[in-house]
């Protein structure tokens, strides 16, 4: 069964970088969808339609699929290799795991609100909510490639600096936008 192993990860890596994909496209979709309602009525109408289209179509037919076969990869990993579950570092991969899917089902939530007019992030809080998925992959990549080398109070102390600067390039971008758009 270990020489399956391989496959199997090449499968979970595949699966993973369409889910991300998948999840940062749909929040990018959810910003537009939430600026059209700045247009004109009949503008709005036929954009949030569209949109709505889009979200659900890229969220049921790529996003929400890869994040399955992302996870049922990940499974078939550790049952394969059991031992890995006996790995400080993964431990710490999975509890970022369990984030990236928690965000994963507040955004299938942000989708529907949006189709149902409920939902009340603006263009920028959807931005920084954006930048969410940007920091949890950076921080599943670098505890799976590092391992046991990671001083995991520099990783995180890393990670929040990481966070910080996205999160200060996401203003810095709303006043840009805000100075050049009036």
């Amino acid at each position: 069964m270990d020489k399956y192993y391989y496959y199997v990860l090449s499968v979970h890596i595949i699966f993973m970088v369409s889910w991300m994909a998948g999840l940062f496209y749909s929040v990018r979709l959810f910003i537009y969808h939430t600026e059209a309602n700045d247009r004109s009525e009949m503008e709005k109408a036929i954009l949030q339609k569209e949109y709505e289209k889009m979200e659900r179509k890229l969220w049921y037919i790529i996003t929400t699929p890869a994040m399955v076969l992302t996870v049922l990869a990940g499974i078939t990993m550790l049952c394969i290799r059991p031992a890995l579950l006996q790995m400080p570092w993964m431990h710490v991969k999975l509890s970022f795991v369990v984030l990236l899917l928690i965000y994963h089902f507040i955004c299938q939530r942000i989708m529907k609100q949006l189709k149902l007019g409920t939902c009340k992030m603006s263009s920028f809080k959807l931005r920084l909510w954006n930048e969410v998925a940007t920091i949890l992959l950076v921080a599943i990549v670098f505890t799976v490639i590092l391992k046991n080398a990671v001083d995991w109070i520099y990783g995180l102390i890393g990670l929040i600096i990481f966070a910080v600067v996205i999160m200060a390039a996401v203003k810095w971008y709303k006043h840009y936008r805000k100075k050049h758009d009036s």
